[in-house]
Parts: structure tokens; sequence; C-alpha cells
């Protein structure tokens, strides 16, 4: 307000004895509204914004915000982007004005986690735990999908590790486990913080297998997407990725798995990549040795992954979306390509892998 004062005042020229005769007061009362020493009473407040043609909060300096929940979240996500300690402060404004909304609620308590759990600081690590068990309480509210008592909890477990409370955490986690969405948290703490081993190893695995098909899957979506977009260099490199990704998970023994049909898309799909940036004798081999997988699998099917190099405890069996053999895999995943040359290109070399890896085909016709 000081400055404000000072400003308005210089802007039409007055002294401090002038606008001090226009207020009725000393000239010191102005010296002293304008140093900051003190603060008119609000009569006067008044008569100064109406003498400015202002208004009673710019005089102030205030600045009206959007404090709807939207709005508040956005500022806060702001302020722990730049890990500024007022968020805290933000979050419990927020939790105030908003104590029954599962948004805001859940909002806060990810703040606190962030500032407890990533700072080491205990008590707000405790102070989310409490927010986050609200947050179950208004779960109803929820409509993110990707957001669920199962999550909410999975969060609370990841606390409770973080506060070395490893019985808490497997509690929590061993409970609330639907299709193995926490097994990999739940064998390394296993494995790390406690003597089971032989439990750990099973939680692990099934963490393992999970991962390693949603990787696959992402590998191998992402890619087709980028071929699309014709950003071929860059699916390449993904396709490169995953295709070492597989292999690296495998035994590398003679015989065939589920592996072998992964092993087979990942193949088709490098070798679009290199056809499309004119490396066409790469492609005609690598679409052979995507010929090879599938020959190899569809000769003896096998859906289990036994050949791991992490030991499977009793029969692990998988499937996919796309084909009962891997033929038929391929084939569907190399049609998503829309590609009518490269689809005649891999059909040629389907039949005899053999023969084109030694001799290549000739180029596609446009």
């Amino acid at each position: 307000m000081a400055e404000n004062v000072r400003k308005l005042r210089k802007e039409r020229r007055l002294t401090q004895e002038q606008l001090a005769e226009v207020l009725g007061v000393t000239t010191g009362a102005v010296y002293k509204w304008e140093s900051g020493m003190s603060v008119p009473d609000i009569s006067l407040i008044m008569e100064m914004a109406d003498f400015f043609d202002t208004s009673v909060d710019v005089l102030l300096g205030y600045k009206s915000r959007d404090n709807r929940l939207e709005a508040a979240m956005s500022r806060l996500n702001d302020l722990i982007r730049t890990r500024d300690p007022k968020a805290l402060a933000e979050a419990e404004k927020i939790r105030k004005k908003f104590p029954n909304d599962f948004e805001a609620i859940r909002c806060c308590a990810a703040v606190y986690s962030f500032y407890g759990v990533g700072n080491g600081n205990e008590e707000n690590s405790r102070r989310a735990l409490e927010l986050l068990e609200q947050a179950r309480l208004l779960i109803s509210q929820n409509t993110d999908p990707r957001t669920s008592e199962d999550t909410i909890l999975g969060d609370m477990a990841m606390i409770h590790e973080m506060l070395h409370e490893p019985d808490k955490a497997l509690e929590i986690m061993t409970k609330h486990n639907p299709n193995g969405m926490n097994s990999d948290s739940i064998g390394i703490i296993l494995a790390t913080q406690t003597d089971r081993v032989e439990e750990a190893k099973v939680y692990l695995v099934e963490g393992l297998v999970r991962g390693l098909f949603c990787l696959v899957n992402s590998f191998m979506g992402e890619a087709i997407i980028l071929c699309r977009e014709g950003k071929y260099s860059d699916a390449q490199k993904l396709m490169i990725i995953g295709r070492d990704l597989i292999k690296g998970i495998h035994r590398g023994e003679d015989w065939a798995d589920f592996t072998d049909k992964l092993s087979a898309v990942a193949y088709a799909l490098l070798a679009y990549t290199c056809e499309k940036t004119g490396k066409h004798e790469e492609a005609c081999k690598t679409l052979a040795k995507a010929a090879e997988y599938v020959h190899r699998f569809d000769a003896t099917p096998n859906y289990g992954l036994a050949e791991l190099i992490v030991e499977v405890n009793g029969p692990l069996l998988t499937h996919d979306t796309l084909g009962d053999s891997a033929r038929e895999t391929v084939d569907e995943a190399i049609r998503y390509l829309k590609d009518p040359g490269f689809t005649k290109l891999w059909e040629s070399i389907a039949e005899s892998p053999d023969e084109a890896a030694e001799a290549g085909i000739a180029e596609p016709e446009a």
C-alpha cells in the first residue's frame, strides 16, 4: 500500500503536503503511510481510492485469484514443480476449503507424500497417510478410471515402506494385489527387508513377466504409431530395444516358448523400419529372422515361459489377442501398418525364410 500511495500521488504531481490537505490530515501522516510506518483508517483509504479514481483493492495491492478447486490445484502443481515449500501451506488451504472433496484430499495427500517420502520427513509422510485414509472414505466421488481404492492403498504401502515399516507395507499390498499390480513391490521388499527369499521369488517372477508384457506391448504399439507418422528412425530405435529385451529375458536355448512369438513380431516391425529407411537387404534378412521364429513356434506351439533366465515355479501360461499361431500374430501386426507393398514382401519371405536370408528379395513395387 505504501508504494501504491506514493506512486499514485506522484502520478498526479502532488506533494505530500498537497495530498495531506486534500484528505484533511497532517503531512506527517502521509509521510508515515508512504514509508510503511502506519496505515490510514478505512474511511481514508476509501476516500483516497475515490480521489485517485481507483479501487480499494488496487490501492491495498490486493489481487483476487481464482480459488476454484481446479485453479487451486493448478497453482499447487506449479509450486511442486519448483519444490517451493509454500506448497504445503497451499495444500492446507485447499484441504480446509474442500474437506469433503475426494479430488482435493487426494491431491493434498500427494503433496504431503512428495515432501515427506521425497525429503525423508516423517511428519509429512504421516500426514500423507492420514489424508490417503480420508480419501478412501470419499472414493465414491472418484471419476478417474486410473484411480481406485487399490491404487490409494498402494500409495499408502509405499509410504510405510519409506518409513521403514515393511510389515505394514506387505500387509496392505498382499491383501490388495489385483492382477499382480503390486507383485514387483512385494517381491523387492521381501527380498531386501526380510528373510523370505523363496516367497520373494514368486512375486518377483510374476512382476517381471507382467512388466515384460507391459513393456513389449508399449514398444510395439508406439512403434506402429511412429511408423504411421513417418518417424521410422525413432520406431527403429524403439524396436531394437524391444527385440533385445525379449531376447535378453530368454535363456537362448534351441527350444521354443511364447517369447518366440513375441520375437517374431518384434523382428517384423524392425524389418519394416529398415525397409522404410532404405535398407531393403537388411529388411529382407530381418523378415527372414521373423519367419524363423514363426516357423519354430508354430511347429511346436508352447504358451509357457519356462525358459526365462529367472526360475519359474509352476506353470506360467500366456496368451495374446492377435492370433492363435505366430504366423497369424505377425500377419495381424503387419496389417496394422497399412502398407500393401510390405505385406507382399512379408508373405513372400514367410514361406521360405532361409532362401530369402541368403539371396535377398527383389524390392517390391511402390
